[in-house]
């Protein structure tokens, strides 16, 4: 059954049920020696792809000032250039960065860099209005976001932006934000096959609010095409992973989650899907609230991600199968050298 629209929380606004992540398009940036990008990037290649998303039926596209050192945005308004009208875009603040040296510098919560941010976010993507503003800062103190809320809520009124939210893997913090802010219409958080995020889509639930996942296919691991034996290079944020990037190791896809993929791809491919597929159409199914924003820097990504689409939600007996693989690995993992791995709370200070 096709799932093609959802709703963005309380805003009302209509996107497609899958949106695309840019995170990658913003190409190479670093904080120090770290590499926080995906690797050198087409940026032609990149509009290329944000065009097709748009030719089959994606309108949500979701970037952050800080990807690439404000690049990710300036290649998304060159995309949607003469196109903004069809086009839903989310972006995020709160992390400071140089541009000319793409270097990520720290973060700044004060409501005057927030207006600073908001005005220099529109600046490089070429439009007059941000969709959905989300704090990126995941793990900022409730007071001090909350004291944010004002200046969201002003520029709302000024129709800067259409409505705002947080990304965060803390359903404290998105509590906070979804029982009392007007304007807040959405959470960004964790949400895969291999992660269940079950407290924050019950704040969803209860304050009506969007599910925005990032990493729904496991930052690569869901689509089948790294193995034990892949390495990832260096100048990718993969290659040489970060304490809170859990899914690799030395620039190789960490093994007990190569394990997992493997005892639940049967269950998600069972009826066609392509693996990507599959854990996308897990999603969908887990709750009626869910919006996935895979990464795509590639025409042929795209067309493999939109295609989940026309599947729509894995069909119930498909679902509890793969709950049921999934039950196994939880119960084994309490028992074997995997146990410190499942489940593992996210990093709050992870940048994407």
């Amino acid at each position: 059954m096709a799932v093609t629209t959802r709703t963005l929380g309380r805003s009302g606004i209509e996107v497609s049920a899958l949106g695309m992540g840019c995170w990658a398009i913003g190409g190479p940036w670093a904080e120090g020696t770290q590499p926080l990008g995906w690797g050198a990037v087409d940026d032609d290649e990149s509009v290329r792809a944000v065009r097709r998303a748009l030719e089959v039926g994606i309108t949500l596209f979701d970037t952050a000032d800080t990807y690439g050192a404000g690049h990710s945005e300036r290649v998304l308004g060159r995309a949607l250039a003469g196109r903004r009208d069809d086009a839903v875009i989310a972006t995020k603040w709160g992390y400071t960065f140089d541009e000319s040296s793409r270097q990520a510098t720290g973060e700044d919560a004060s409501p005057a860099y927030l207006r600073r941010a908001v005005t220099a976010s529109l600046r490089r993507l070429g439009t007059d209005r941000i969709d959905l503003y989300q704090l990126h800062l995941a793990d900022l103190p409730v007071p001090r976001a909350q004291a944010l809320v004002g200046t969201c809520e002003d520029l709302v009124a000024e129709g800067l932006i259409r409505g705002y939210g947080w990304s965060t893997d803390r359903p404290d913090r998105a509590t906070a934000f979804g029982q009392g802010a007007a304007g807040a219409t959405a959470v960004q958080h964790t949400l895969s096959v291999l992660r269940d995020a079950p407290e924050l889509l019950a704040v969803c639930d209860k304050y009506d609010l969007a599910s925005v996942n990032r990493g729904p296919l496991g930052m690569g691991l869901l689509t089948g095409k790294y193995s034990a034996a892949s390495t990832l290079p260096r100048d990718d944020v993969r290659g040489l992973a970060p304490g809170w990037l859990e899914w690799f190791r030395g620039g190789r896809p960490a093994p007990e989650w190569l394990r997992r993929v493997g005892a639940v791809r049967a269950a998600l491919t069972a009826d066609g899907r392509t693996l990507a597929q599959g854990a996308l159409g897990w999603i969908w199914a887990r709750s009626g609230r869910t919006i996935p924003i895979p990464g795509c820097r590639t025409v042929a990504q795209v067309e493999e991600n939109a295609a989940a689409l026309h599947r729509g939600p894995l069909p119930a007996d498909q679902f509890v199968e793969v709950e049921r693989q999934l039950a196994a690995l939880r119960a084994a993992a309490l028992r074997d050298a995997d146990r410190r791995h499942w489940p593992r709370p996210t990093d709050p200070t992870v940048h994407p």
